[in-house]
């Protein structure tokens, strides 16, 4: 028995070594933690519960033979964070580069099934070179057998991945697949094809930064959702989207203890409008004042930085925020900010968060790009995300809800629960400038001075229609209310809406524009 014991340690003692102390030099010399140094820092003290930490491949050739880990460079296993019990896994960079293999799918999927069963959020921290190339199709077909359980999974549980080193080739695709990914400003990459590829293929010469560094993916490609300084803070950021998320589709999200008063109006809403139409603002202000303090977290924030959405508390419930951004294209939807607001949406609903809608948005922007490019079917996300929704949905109209993009987001014919308007909001089918022009197009023909009978039509109709008046006379905006009092009457929404039951028709899934 003290024999057994005795083997047991040590490989124990093995396994906590990873690589050994010359590559743990080198990760450290990186600037880089450890599998298990990052596991530390993510979960509650004493909380972790390793499982497959004996285990190693079978390969021989290559003098593989030689080069066997427990582990086989990967961590997985149980742990809580603030109490509340996840899933991980974390790449260890130390052992064979982290390189993907079929023990280390083996070992994700467990952990990934054994979540899925339990209804646990799932989190992984990335930092490998791509697949074991020694081990041929056989780390193919171990990506494959990841990627169909994030698939499965989507939805149901909570999914984050974390990237902190390289994360190269297949490995990009389960971070892909799963709900957020966060990369730290210096260190992390993901590509499908390396520079090296790139350059022998096409002639291009490229670096890893500017082909899959953390601002590439955050601010043009959209892989990625949150930046981090560095480990320590992405680990944090890891844990403070699990504040606002259930541990699974069935829970609601968990609440804290109210501490901002549910009655507080901002003055200062009152006159957050610049008196000039055109004049931008930045909706992070009216966001802030509404929420409880210091409570919004934003998601995607350098990507379709037209559209802003997030994570907030009011009265201590999680709430997601969507709201278009005036001080950055007007905020115009386009593209990337239809797909934005969409995929966002989608979550919140699949993890039954109220989603609150801040309106400013004069329409779809225009150009032949945007159409050549599919603005239509772009755009036409964000009706089948809001449509597709049954959690709690309120809009305010801060300013201006024109055409299309009015319906869009978040209007009634998209099922919303509560529309609300400030008196600044300007609801219509299209602008003064250009409904004078339609509308009044013979009189203008006629006119010996026809600047001044555009200004005076102009006047006309944003009298008649140009305001949230109208669409309050039909049924179309629930109520107008003052800015200032807009968190209370959010907050006594909530309470009535937190309740609310809504099912849309059995089917096996909607075909949504992709």
């Amino acid at each position: 028995m003290n024999d057994s014991l005795t083997r047991l340690r040590e490989l124990r003692e093995k396994a906590m070594q990873g690589g050994g102390a010359e590559r743990i030099k080198q990760q450290h010399d990186r600037g880089k933690l450890t599998a298990r140094e990052r596991l530390a820092l993510l979960l509650d003290e004493g909380s972790f519960q390793e499982l497959g930490a004996l285990a190693t491949h079978n390969l021989t050739d290559f003098g593989m033979s030689e080069q066997r880990f427990p582990g086989d460079g990967i961590v997985t296993g149980f742990g809580k964070i603030n109490g509340r019990r996840v899933a991980v896994y974390a790449q260890d960079f130390t052992v064979l580069g982290g390189s993907f293999s079929e023990v280390q799918s083996t070992k994700i999927c467990h952990i990934q099934d054994l979540a899925l069963e339990s209804g646990i959020p799932l989190i992984g921290l990335n930092d490998s070179g791509g697949a074991r190339i020694q081990e041929g199709v056989r780390s193919l077909a171990a990506y494959g057998e990841v990627f169909t359980r994030n698939v499965l999974a989507s939805g149901v549980i909570p999914q984050i991945s974390v990237i902190l080193g390289p994360c190269a080739g297949g490995s990009v695709y389960s971070p892909a697949l799963m709900d957020f990914v966060i990369m730290t400003r210096r260190g992390s990459y993901m590509f499908i094809t390396g520079p090296e590829v790139i350059q022998s293929v096409t002639g291009e010469q490229v670096s890893m930064q500017d082909l899959g560094g953390t601002m590439v993916h955050n601010a043009k490609s959209g892989v990625a959702q949150l930046v981090a300084e560095n480990e320590n803070e992405a680990i944090q950021l890891t844990k403070l989207l699990l504040s606002y998320l259930p541990q699974n589709n069935t829970e609601d999200p968990p609440q804290i203890e109210p501490y901002d008063p549910a009655e507080r109006m901002e003055e200062r809403l009152n006159a957050i409008i610049p008196a000039d139409e055109n004049e931008p603002y930045d909706v992070r202000e009216i966001i802030q004042a509404v929420v409880d303090h210091n409570s919004f977290t934003e998601v995607h924030p350098y990507y379709a930085r037209n559209a802003l959405v997030g994570f907030a508390r009011l009265d201590g419930y999680s709430v997601g925020i969507v709201a278009n951004q005036p001080s950055f294209l007007a905020g115009v939807l386009d593209i990337d900010s239809s797909d934005k607001i969409a995929r966002f949406v989608r979550i919140c609903d699949a993890f039954n968060i109220p989603i609150v809608t801040f309106v400013d948005t004069p329409g779809y922007l225009p150009g032949i790009d945007q159409e050549h490019y599919g603005i239509i079917r772009h755009g036409a996300k964000v009706i089948y995300a809001y449509c597709e929704a049954t959690v709690p949905k309120i809009s305010i109209v801060t300013r201006k809800a024109i055409g299309g993009a009015y319906l869009a987001m978040s209007s009634k014919q998209m099922r919303c629960d509560l529309m609300l308007a400030w008196p600044t909001a300007q609801i219509a089918v299209m602008g003064a400038d250009g409904a004078v022009r339609v509308l009044y197009r013979k009189q203008l023909a006629a006119s010996a001075e026809p600047t001044k009978t555009i200004r005076e039509f102009e006047h006309e109709y944003r009298e008649k229609f140009f305001n949230p008046y109208m669409a309050a006379d039909l049924g179309q905006i629930d109520e107008i209310i003052e800015p200032k009092e807009t968190r209370p009457r959010l907050i006594r929404a909530l309470e009535v809406l937190r309740t609310k039951v809504k099912q849309n028709p059995p089917k096996k899934h909607g075909l949504m524009p992709v």
